[in-house]
């Protein structure tokens, strides 16, 4: 019995002085650059900057087109919104809308699957479809083109 309190006592010293050291250690690490400015007397909440405001929003109705792919069996549902760079453009939108969806059927039909599946074939149909409805539109421009549904099947 003796034995097995001298060897728990062992055993918790010996957690307790691991416990000591590595406490130690971690304590001396530099603080984190938000605790740092706290303790140099500097406002954090300067430090913050505000979230990107985003423009006026003209949303699209979904897309569904037949992919390029060798005999047809691939479809694109894609739904995307249209950040604006002023209040204006959406009117102009909205008297244009044959004329954007048309833009966008002629491309969307001439991409393949393996085009689209990588995060480079995204952007690059965002910048495609950016730049055509740019073409069109007269003062202003689109700002950013949002997937909010992107689906190949």
């Amino acid at each position: 019995m003796l034995i097995v309190v001298i060897i728990s006592v062992l055993f918790l010293g010996a957690v307790g002085t691991g416990f000591f050291v590595m406490w130690g250690k971690i304590s001396s690490l530099e603080p984190p650059a938000s605790a740092q400015a706290d303790e140099m007397g500097n406002n954090v909440d300067e430090e913050k900057k505000e979230p990107e405001k985003i423009g006026p929003i003209f949303s699209l109705d979904p897309f569904i087109v037949n992919l390029a792919d060798h005999e047809g069996k691939r479809y694109l549902r894609v739904t995307m919104d249209l950040e604006l760079e002023n209040e204006e453009l959406n009117k102009q939108l909205k008297e244009l809308l044959p004329r954007v969806r048309d833009s966008i059927l002629m491309i969307l039909p001439t991409k393949k699957q393996k085009d689209l599946s990588t995060m480079e074939g995204k952007i690059n149909l965002r910048e495609e479809i950016v730049s055509e409805l740019d073409s069109f539109l007269g003062e202003g421009s689109i700002i950013n083109l949002y997937f909010t549904e992107f689906v190949i099947q």
